[in-house]
C-alpha cells in the first residue's frame, strides 16, 4: 500500500468521534493522522464544509477523499492498520 494522507475533522465530546479516534488508539495510527478539531478554529469547520458540503463528524480524508459514519472508518482503520504501521520503514 502506498503510503495515505490521513485527516480527522472531528471534536472532542462527539460520541462518533471518540469511537474513531479508540480505533486509532488501539490501532497505534493516531500519529499519523492529522488531527482537525472543528471547535478549535472555525476555518477548519468551514474547510469541512466546502471540501464535503456537510459540517458533520467524524469525516476522515484518505488522500483527499471524505470517508463520513464512524463505524464505516473505524472499520477501515482495523482493515488497513497493518498496512498503514508498515509504511513507518518505507522511503
Amino acid at each position: 500500500m502506498t503510503e495515505k494522507k490521513l485527516e480527522l475533522y472531528y471534536f472532542e465530546q462527539c460520541p462518533y468521534c471518540q469511537l474513531v479516534m479508540s480505533a486509532l488508539r488501539v490501532t497505534g495510527l493516531e500519529l499519523k493522522v492529522k488531527m482537525l478539531d472543528i471547535h478549535e478554529d472555525h476555518k477548519i469547520k468551514q474547510k469541512l464544509v466546502e471540501l464535503t458540503g456537510r459540517s458533520t463528524v467524524p469525516c476522515l480524508f484518505i488522500d483527499g477523499k471524505p470517508m463520513h459514519e464512524s463505524k464505516d472508518i473505524a472499520n477501515w482503520i482495523h482493515r488497513y492498520a497493518a498496512e498503514l504501521q508498515g509504511e513507518e520503514g518505507r522511503t
